[in-house]
């Protein structure tokens, strides 16, 4: 055989591997939203007040609204989340909660867009059980610095709405 009919053969080996390994199981369209997050998840108490000075400038904490983005990886679907500090929202098998979210200043440099964020994915095997997959602070401009690993979902911070005194609205 020459060597570009063996290459030709391993080529189409491995894509046949791989379409085999995708498996039917991936939805065409996105999966519609739920706002059915089980009891055992839903969030206990409210986010913890930022004493000081800190808590009496821009937007109060339960006022302010993130955008965050979620990829399945699987059909290349993303979508936005917008949720309030406190709030959980379900996306077929995920479960996002927000924390908090915080912006600098716009006095302060660099500009930076932060969320802490809890991501849950149900178990493939069991159904209603939730694994946390990520618990931390995601930011905007520095997406590396804490990454959502997993291999079918990524989530990432897209705005904090909030505002500071001499903003324009």
């Amino acid at each position: 055989m020459t060597g570009s009919r063996i290459s030709r053969i391993v080529v189409t080996a491995a894509i046949a591997g791989m379409v085999a390994a995708c498996g039917d199981s991936a939805p065409s369209e996105p999966v519609p939203a739920s706002t059915e997050v089980p009891e055992e998840l839903q969030q206990s108490a409210p986010p913890p007040e930022v004493p000081g000075e800190e808590a009496a400038i821009g937007t109060p904490l339960e006022e302010r609204v993130a955008t965050i983005g979620l990829l399945n990886k699987r059909n290349n679907v993303s979508q936005d989340i917008e949720l309030k500090p406190g709030e959980t929202q379900r996306l077929g098998n995920v479960i996002v909660r927000l924390q908090s979210c915080e912006r600098t200043a716009p006095w302060e440099l660099p500009q930076e867009t932060g969320a802490f964020v809890q991501v849950l994915v149900e178990r493939a095997d069991e159904a209603d059980q939730f694994d946390r997959i990520f618990s931390g602070w995601l930011f905007k401009n520095s997406p590396a610095l804490n990454v959502v690993e997993h291999p079918v979902y990524d989530v990432w911070v897209k705005d904090c709405a909030m505002s500071f005194p001499g903003e324009e609205a």
